[in-house]
């Protein structure tokens, strides 16, 4: 459907905010409008669209399974505007900054550093949304995300914050005795993995080893993660700056490690970053380089 096609915006305002309240006379107050012209301009929605979107057979205003699909997509598309003007016009200047990394990111590397950032820029609101989904960046939404990986996501700009070569570890007591050689050699061991995550069975897969394991693949919470593996409850394939202090004091055996093909990256949308976003950045270069 292009332009020329498309209903008249008054007629989706319209039925997006019947859609919301439930009444014409709601919507028609939300609009500063009368009841009566929201139901010409639903009406003349259905003509346009040729389908119907509201059941007017009860008492109750019940919306169509067509009408329950457009209802969506307009609070969705009329959210998404709202949000754009809104960081267009910098309405949005008050609103807290908002970072998604993985759990495991949050609690390893981001949260024992961010005091330093409240400090330095205590009038700034973060908030840290720590999720294993690779969340969409929007305006009004999440400004900065912070992803592992080869830094080849579309649609966004990805600036790499530090190299992270991968590593398989374990605990001395759950792999005492053992000759271990090659990734086969681990295959009867259970394995502990991020829930939400796939690092451990990917790396499994790329050594032609999935089908082979038995040992079991529990997942857990990133911040959980590695106390798992202290304990002995499995083998898991982590980032070597997270266990760096494991190995050395001989808490974590290394098994194998990755080529630094991989790193932790800033994700941002395209365009200037707002200014609460500029300082956020800033300061994650500066922890990076710090070690």
């Amino acid at each position: 459907m292009d332009w020329l096609t498309m209903p008249p915006l008054t007629a989706l305002r319209a039925f997006s905010a019947l859609a919301e309240t439930g009444s014409a006379v709601a919507a028609g107050a939300a609009l500063n409008v009368s009841h009566a012209a929201i139901s010409q301009q639903v009406k003349a929605l259905e003509g346009h669209m040729g389908v119907s979107l509201v059941d007017r057979g009860g008492r109750e205003l019940r919306l169509t399974t067509e009408g329950r699909d457009l209802a969506d997509a307009l609070r969705a598309g009329f959210g998404a505007i709202a949000r754009t003007v809104e960081a267009l016009t910098g309405a949005d200047a008050d609103r807290p900054l908002q970072v998604s990394t993985t759990p495991g990111f949050a609690a390893q590397w981001l949260m024992p550093r961010l005091l330093d950032f409240r400090n330095r820029h205590p009038d700034v609101d973060v908030m840290i949304n720590p999720t294993p989904e690779r969340v969409t960046l929007e305006p009004g939404g999440i400004d900065i995300a912070i992803r592992h990986g080869q830094g080849d996501w579309p649609g966004v700009e990805a600036e790499c914050l530090f190299t992270s070569p991968l590593v398989v570890v374990a605990a001395p007591s759950l792999v005492a005795g053992r000759e271990i050689r090659e990734p086969a050699d681990l295959v009867d061991l259970p394995w502990v993995q991020e829930y939400g995550t796939s690092e451990s069975t990917d790396w499994l897969r790329r050594k032609g080893l999935a089908s082979f394991r038995i040992g079991g693949m529990m997942q857990v919470p990133g911040n959980l993660l590695l106390e798992g593996v202290r304990q002995g409850q499995g083998v898991s394939l982590t980032v070597r700056q997270w266990v760096e202090d494991d190995i050395a004091a001989n808490r974590l055996c290394l098994l194998f490690e990755e080529p630094e093909d991989t790193a932790y990256y800033i994700v941002t949308r395209p365009g200037p970053p707002r200014a609460k976003a500029k300082a956020f950045i800033a300061w994650l270069r500066r922890q990076a380089s710090a070690g």
